[in-house]
């Protein structure tokens, strides 16, 4: 495919420079390689022709023989049109023209038989086609036949510059006449035929012209197949690399630090979820080779208590350990759990973010270089060249897909042995997208609750059921709690969802009389140290109503927050729905989560408020996230230094396709971990190929 890959765009007959340089900034075609993998987004069935007296105007598309018997040209200069009667000899349509006039009408020929295709409308009582695919009924000899017809994704800039779905179809059947067979195959023959795949070339003809149904099945199972098997032996062969030649810690004892917070200092007997992951993590750190581990559990499940317990297990072993989170508010929230857990344990600790004064920071730095300081929590300031550590052994990164992968790779390198690494998630991932994104690294699951924690009940409710909620929120605060009332934030609409955030909190005050209720609001465009200030003033309880955009989304820990209100429930994606939501449920009392939403809900709004309503498990939250919105939207997929560009595989459809791609994938890796044997020569070029111009972020991720 090399030479394909070589072969600019431009070049191909019939694209040129102009059509080319749309084709780069639409679509990222370069060159003939990149067009033959812009696969079709869906077919249809060009073998079935319709009378014209069976056509009505609800069906999809038709595809007619017949003739034209008459054109002509009506209404003024620019809004004329084009219109040409058009019969099978039982009926008759129009087919007409709004734009291309002078284009069209030299080439159409009365009496000449033709296939018409395109979308039936009626008007005034009449059936016509607008702008329909329209060719002389007479076989080419050099066009591919195909009995389905393929259609391509394209854009209005493309469309407008004369190249749409019919054009780039042409532009395929240009290249693959003009490579006649000699495409070469990207798999070893062995995998081809223990598989049962069909060739390269035969794929990637009958994907663009298929010749049926059963044929284009085969061709999309083959290119899914190599497309995710490929990711997955590069994935799994970075990570077999990587634990041959990195070596980590050894943590062969679990001595003072841990037995101590075990026996005195552990609040409440840890789950079997948590038991489980301590497991993972100290067989992990116990053989020499550096942990990269991603911890996933719904907030509340306890990952921070599993997080310092396996710290301890560094500091047991004369190590350092460090914990950094995206935020000044998170950062100083870990730090105050932290400190709760470690009462009366000798463990020094402290906290370094943006805000640390200068004084302070010096006597920090002292400290980690001598090793006298053992946990450091932080946000980005961790990162900073002049923090080192005398022997880092141990790093949490908490929420670490709001961190680019650059300078996470910061941390990783603060210390000549590489530190062993536990990644920290509240956003449960969908298991395809983990194999995916965190494929090369070990994964743990906290998928239970401590015990003591009730499960958030959720309702949905229109806008005519604002009284009453007003009324349970009262209720709510005269036993003692307190309240999120939520509104969207979108950049696209700023200015609108500012002036709703007030008309919100206004509403909210009249009803609520400021000599009884103190209320907070918390937005984007304040200042952050008045953001802040909000923030305590609610965790302190000084205020019984938050007022709030997502900014709090992850924030403070507020357990005696108890009901969770999302106004324009249906501008939320799911996985932001079930993070808000965990914002309460944090304490012993029942909690609440209120979706409230206009009567105009599209069926994916409905889908999504129906799953929230449901259940309360964010993995199969996510998995319907995943489904609804496509991998590309899952926040985090961008910042994971492993996001991937899929061309036709879909990792919400073809999980099987994934799972078994992986298998073969660590069954090779199993016999051959470095992809040195002839037999495995193609394997390795591919796999060099695609990773060419990759970082092996796998180290640090």
């Amino acid at each position: 495919m090399s030479e394909l890959a070589g072969q600019d765009i431009k070049f191909l007959p019939g694209v040129g420079p102009k059509k080319a340089l749309l084709l780069k900034q639409e679509l990222s075609v370069h060159s003939y390689e990149d067009l033959l993998y812009h696969f079709p987004f869906k077919y249809i069935d060009r073998t079935k022709f319709y009378a014209i007296s069976e056509i009505h105007s609800k069906l999809p598309y038709i595809q007619v023989k017949g003739r034209i018997t008459d054109i002509q040209t009506i209404g003024e200069k620019r809004q004329q049109r084009l219109v040409a009667n058009f019969t099978d000899g039982q009926g008759i349509i129009e087919l007409v023209w709004f734009k291309g006039i002078k284009f069209v009408k030299p080439n159409l020929k009365i009496g000449v038989e033709y296939i018409v295709f395109g979308k039936p409308n009626e008007f005034n009582h009449r059936i016509n086609v607008v702008h329909p695919e329209l060719e002389e009924a007479k076989p080419n000899k050099n066009k591919i036949q195909a009995a389905l017809q393929a259609f391509y994704p394209t854009s209005e800039k493309m469309k407008a510059g004369f190249v749409n779905s019919k054009t780039i179809h042409k532009f395929q059947e240009g290249i693959l006449n003009s490579v006649n067979g000699k495409i070469p195959e990207t798999l070893p023959a062995y995998l081809v035929n223990h598989l049962g795949l069909i060739n390269l070339h035969d794929a990637l003809w009958q994907i663009h012209f298929p010749e049926n149904t059963e044929i284009l099945k085969k061709a999309q199972y083959r290119l899914k197949f190599e497309e995710l098997f490929y990711i997955q032996l590069n994935i799994l062969k970075k990570k077999m690399k990587r634990k041959i030649l990195y070596q980590g810690h050894q943590f062969i004892k679990i001595g003072e630090y841990f037995n101590t917070f075990f026996q005195n200092n552990l609040p409440f007997e840890l789950t079997s979820a948590q038991k489980r992951v301590l497991k993972e993590i100290r067989k992990e750190v116990g053989l020499g080779k550096q942990m990269n581990r991603l911890l996933q559990g719904d907030v509340g499940s306890g990952k921070t208590l599993v997080g310092l317990m396996s710290m301890l297990m560094a500091l047991d072993n004369g190590c350092q350990a460090c914990l950094m989170a995206p935020t000044e508010i998170l950062a100083t929230q870990h730090l105050e759990t932290i400190a709760e857990f470690l009462d009366g344990i000798n463990v020094n600790y402290a906290l370094l973010t943006g805000s640390t004064k200068p004084k302070d920071r010096k006597v920090i730095h002292e400290h980690l270089i001598s090793g006298e300081l053992q946990i450091l929590i932080g946000t980005h300031a961790l990162l900073e060249d002049v923090v080192q550590f005398k022997n880092l052994g141990f790093v949490i990164i908490d929420e670490q897909h709001r961190f680019g992968v650059a300078q996470r790779a910061k941390l990783w390198a603060k210390n000549p042995i590489p530190p062993h690494i536990l990644v920290m998630t509240a956003t449960p991932i969908p298991r395809t997208l983990a194999m995916t994104l965190y494929g090369d690294l070990e994964v743990s699951v906290i998928d239970e609750l401590p015990p003591g924690r009730k499960p958030i009940q959720t309702v949905h409710y229109f806008e005519n059921k604002r009284q009453e909620v007003y009324k349970f929120m009262k209720k709510q605060i005269d036993l003692g709690r307190q309240i999120y009332l939520v509104y969207p934030m979108i950049k696209e609409s700023e200015k609108m969802d500012y002036k709703n955030l007030e008309q919100g909190y206004e509403s909210v005050a009249s009803f609520f009389s400021p000599d009884k209720y103190s209320i907070s609001m918390v937005h984007g465009k304040m200042k952050p140290a008045e953001k802040d200030a909000e923030m305590q003033r609610f965790a302190k309880g000084e205020t019984q109503i938050m007022v709030a955009t997502t900014v709090i989304e992850v924030g403070v820990n507020v357990p005696n927050a108890s009901v969770m209100i999302i106004e324009s429930t249906e501008r939320f994606g799911l996985s932001q729905l079930h993070q808000l939501r965990g914002r309460v449920g944090r304490g012993a009392d029942q909690s609440y989560c209120i979706l409230m939403s206009s009567y105009k809900l599209s069926n994916e709004s409905k889908k999504r408020i129906e799953t929230m309503v449901r259940t309360n498990d964010g993995f199969e939250i996510a998995e319907v996230d995943l489904k609804l919105r496509g991998p590309g939207d899952i926040e985090g997929t961008q910042q994971s230094g492993i996001a991937y560009d899929l061309k036709i595989a879909n990792l919400a459809k073809d999980g099987q396709v994934l799972q078994y791609a992986r298998d073969i994938a660590q069954s090779i890796l199993d016999k051959d971990p470095l992809l040195e044997k002839e037999i495995n020569f193609t394997l390795a070029k591919q796999v060099k190929r695609l990773s060419k111009a990759q970082f092996n972020w796998s180290v640090i991720s």
